[in-house]
């Protein structure tokens, strides 16, 4: 089983930015494609970001399409995902998952039973 430590989150003003990093250890990283999720309080977490196993693909959410960008170093088992101009609506706790493809990632997320602590994030208007 994998195990996830996500970290780089704080507070921003808005229109300001962060980089959040995600450490795996427990599996052969580059075998996976890696995704960030979200979760609001008081709503259902929600995709953010994938790429695929050596970095030569990427998909995003709608809502951070273009302010946000994933990549991800293989030789330091680490994904990220660098923020900019952040808005109030990006406040949640960010978690990272991984699973083989970004299709298998996207299509069955909502079925992981194991995530990391996450890291906050507040952005304040």
């Amino acid at each position: 089983q994998a195990q996830l430590a996500e970290s780089g989150g704080g507070l921003v003003q808005a229109g300001g930015s962060l980089r959040l990093s995600c450490s795996v250890s427990g599996r052969t990283f580059s075998n996976y494609a890696m995704g960030w999720f979200r979760q609001a309080t008081g709503k259902e977490r929600e995709f953010v970001a994938a790429i695929n196993w050596n970095g030569g693909s990427t998909v995003y959410a709608d809502s951070v399409k273009g302010r946000f960008t994933i990549s991800r170093d293989n030789a330091k088992n680490t994904v990220y995902l660098q923020m900019n101009t952040l808005i109030p609506e990006d406040t949640a706790v960010y978690y990272c998952n991984l699973d083989r493809t970004i299709l298998t990632l996207r299509t069955y997320w909502e079925e992981f039973g194991s995530w990391g602590p996450g890291t906050q994030v507040t952005v304040s208007s």
